[in-house]
This record gives C-alpha cells, sequence and structure tokens, in this order.
C-alpha cells in the first residue's frame, strides 16, 4: 500500500514543498504526475494573494508540474468567495491588494473600488504598493461597519533578501486602528483548504506542506490528513514537539513519499 492508495486528492503547497525559489523540489513533478496518474486530483494552494491563478499556473509549467488552471486555488479565490456569501450581488468592496485581487472580486458579481465611500466590505491581501493611504481608506470602511475578509495573516514574505514584511503585517496595523478582526481565508484558517478539497471533489483529500503554522495547523483546523515535507521550514524536530493533536499525520524527506510502501 503507498500512501497515494489512502487519499483521493492531494492539496499541495507551493513554496518549500513543490518548489523553492524558482526552481522545482528534485522529484517533485514526477511525485505530482504519479499522483495523477494514481488517479488523484491536485490542486496547488497556496497563500499568496498577489499573482493571479494563471499566473501561478504559468510559473508551474515554466518549472515541470503544467498544471490546468482549476488545479489553481489561491487566498484571494477563497476570500472573494468568502465575500460573495456575506454581501448581496453588486455589492461595492474597498480592495487593498493587487489588480489580480480587484479581478477575482468582478469574477464573483461585486464591483471593487479604491476608496472607502459606498464600501461594505473590505478584502485585504498583498500588495507592495499599499500604503498609509490605502489602509487610511479600509480604516474608514471598517469603522462604518464594512464586512473585513483578510486572505492570509502571514507576516513574513521570504525573499532573496530575507524575510520582509507579509500581508499579516499590514492586517495588524489595520486592527490596531480599527479595533476589529478580520475573517481570514487562508491557511491555517480553513476556507482556503475547504474550497479547494470542495473544487476536487474530494472525500479524503491529504493537506502537504512545509510549515507547521500554515498548512499543518490548517489541515488539522479542517479535520484533514496532513504530510509534512523536509523541503522548507520546518522540521521533524519541531513536529514531534507539538501536542499529539497538532502534529502532522505524516512526515517524510520530500514528495517521493507518495510512491513508497509504507506499513497499514
Amino acid at each position: 500500500m503507498t500512501l497515494l492508495s489512502r487519499y483521493d486528492a492531494l492539496l499541495l503547497d507551493l513554496d518549500g514543498t513543490v518548489y523553492r525559489g524558482h526552481a522545482a523540489v528534485p522529484g517533485a513533478p514526477e511525485a505530482v504526475a504519479a499522483a495523477r496518474a494514481a488517479g488523484l486530483a491536485i490542486r496547488f494552494v497556496t497563500n499568496n494573494a498577489s499573482r493571479s491563478p494563471q499566473e501561478v499556473a504559468d510559473h508551474l509549467t515554466e518549472i515541470g508540474f503544467a498544471p490546468a488552471l482549476d488545479e489553481v486555488s489561491t487566498s484571494a479565490q477563497a476570500a472573494a468567495s468568502m465575500l460573495a456569501d456575506l454581501v448581496p450581488a453588486g455589492s461595492t468592496v474597498l480592495v487593498l491588494g493587487t489588480e489580480a485581487l480587484v479581478e477575482q472580486v468582478r469574477q464573483r458579481g461585486l464591483v471593487p473600488t479604491r476608496t472607502a465611500d459606498g464600501a461594505v466590505a473590505v478584502i485585504q491581501g498583498l500588495s507592495q504598493d499599499t500604503g498609509w493611504r490605502e489602509l487610511a481608506e479600509a480604516c474608514v470602511a471598517v469603522r462604518a461597519g464594512a464586512v473585513w475578509v483578510a486572505c492570509n495573516v502571514d507576516l513574513t514574505l521570504p525573499t532573496e533578501r530575507g524575510l520582509l514584511p507579509g500581508s499579516g503585517s499590514l492586517v495588524r496595523a489595520l486592527m490596531a486602528a480599527t479595533d476589529a478582526e478580520p475573517l481570514v481565508a487562508g491557511k491555517p484558517a480553513v476556507p482556503l483548504l475547504e474550497q479547494a478539497a470542495k473544487s476536487a471533489g474530494a472525500q479524503r483529500p491529504l493537506v502537504v506542506g512545509d510549515r507547521l503554522d500554515t498548512d499543518i495547523a490548517g489541515a488539522c483546523n479542517a479535520g484533514m490528513d496532513s504530510l509534512l515535507v523536509l523541503t522548507g521550514v520546518s522540521t521533524r524536530e519541531e513536529a514531534m514537539a507539538l501536542p499529539e493533536e497538532q502534529r502532522p499525520t505524516h512526515i517524510a524527506d520530500d514528495l517521493s513519499v507518495l510512491s513508497a510502501t509504507v506499513n497499514g
């Protein structure tokens, strides 16, 4: 029996799991191809809300994965879907984020704006262009009672220059200014993983990632099995130091374990 035989879908994290920077993790494209060949649904699940699904798919194609567009699940998609369930169609939504996030809002029948005037909701993702003026508009809207959804609350963003402020750092700034807390779409919150599993038609999904605080915690929160791969941030020792209910279901050096014979 292999791990692949136990599940009907893989919900795969990206950076640190299937690629590092601009290169695929060795063996990862082959492992994903083997899962597809075994009949598993594949979803590439990312907290990144800055890039469109097409941009994510294009990058994955360049490094050997060749995903279909509907195999990409982003926190921007999950957050926009959350908003569409919370406010009426045609509602005006203040967007803090890139044009990719604007497009996700528009695709769900909502009207994106960059000012607080008339906004009944705020959706927040990471954009390197977000400054005081943008945060001030969001502050006005949230203080006036707008529904607030954050794509993710990752405090830092890994870059070639080291860790830089992530979306969660700007979310915290707005929290401090409004005394409010947003609803959250991305890992470790459950909406992104639940929507990815639903889109895959999965009954027995396996969440695969390299971070205990987002990927594995998200799987635990969603009641899904998980695989921690040691190709990114977290270590086996860190995983085993957690309370049992917070540990990953499986731990492996890399994605090659998916096709390996396992006991049980």
